[in-house]
């Protein structure tokens, strides 16, 4: 019985994960919470449910075109509602990323219908897999080895590419960066790319897990996506990665312990608990002020 809660919590944290390391990238770099990110999330789950119902696309394609699509998305975003703010306070930044968040989230209102819709029942079949006394489907294997791949990917992109080598050092500081040819734009809007792409693939893999995707999905998921890059550390990539999986795990452990009517406010127990002890986070550090 461990064992399948265990599965469960993982796959619900990977998903966690790859949203929480859209916050963390941005916040590394201009020390900005992109609270518009949840919303890209729900944008990314809308795409890939139209390739796949309306267009017919296997589901790997349409994941991939959504991430295509919320890779412009992030990036529009970036250059309408934060770059022109960058050097103002960060109440304004703030007060910009909650209106782009009710803006999509209301558009999506608006197309869509407010009643959640459904992936087809052949967008990924799904068959069970018996492991000792616990059923692992097919879709939670495909959940968990999508989610591993893109963050060995994002952790190799970071750490051995010439624009991950500029996002480290547009991180530690970035007007020093700028004097040194890097051109911090490009690599700020990169940045924004790069986590509104684990977003959409993280809006999809939940859409087919839950076999619903609406409007107003990506509320409650940022916030625990904020949770997690917090609790692991606001600004460090394994650190969302940990927080991802560990709320996820502890969120599925509480449910299946009965107390399923709590299962959002378990998570922000947890990260209150940690934060009391450790302010910043379980693998994060103290980051410098930017100026």
């Amino acid at each position: 019985m461990f064992f399948q809660q265990l599965i469960n919590g993982i796959a619900l944290g990977s998903t966690y994960a790859l949203i929480a390391l859209g916050y963390t990238m941005v916040y590394g770099i201009i020390t900005l919470i992109n609270f518009a990110h949840g919303e890209i999330y729900m944008v990314g789950a809308f795409v890939g449910l139209l390739m796949v119902a309306i267009f017919k696309l296997n589901i790997f394609v349409a994941m991939i075109l959504a991430m295509v699509a919320c890779m412009a998305l992030g990036v529009v975003i970036e250059l309408i509602a934060y770059r022109p703010l960058r050097k103002s306070s960060r109440l304004s930044a703030l007060i910009s990323a909650i209106g782009v968040s009710i803006f999509l989230s209301t558009l999506a209102q608006m197309i869509f219908g407010a009643d959640a819709k459904g992936f087809p029942e052949t967008a990924f079949p799904v068959n069970q897999i018996h492991i000792g006394d616990a059923d692992i489907s097919t879709l939670q294997l495909l959940i968990i080895g999508v989610s591993a791949c893109l963050m060995i990917a994002l952790e190799f992109i970071v750490q051995k590419t010439k624009i991950g080598k500029a996002m480290r050092a547009t991180s530690e500081d970035y007007n020093t960066a700028a004097l040194m040819g890097i051109n911090v734009n490009m690599v700020i809007s990169f940045t924004f790319a790069l986590g509104s792409a684990l977003a959409a693939a993280g809006g999809v893999l939940v859409g087919l897990l839950f076999n619903a995707v609406s409007f107003n999905m990506g509320l409650m998921a940022g916030l625990k996506a904020f949770a997690a890059a917090v609790l692991g550390g606001i600004g460090s990539i394994p650190g969302a990665m940990l927080g991802g999986l560990l709320l996820g795990v502890t969120e599925v452990l509480g449910v299946a312990a009965g107390y399923s009517s709590y299962r959002d406010a378990i998570a922000f127990a947890i990260l209150v608990l940690v934060l009391l002890v450790r302010p910043t986070g379980l693998l994060g550090r103290k980051i410098q002020k930017k100026v």
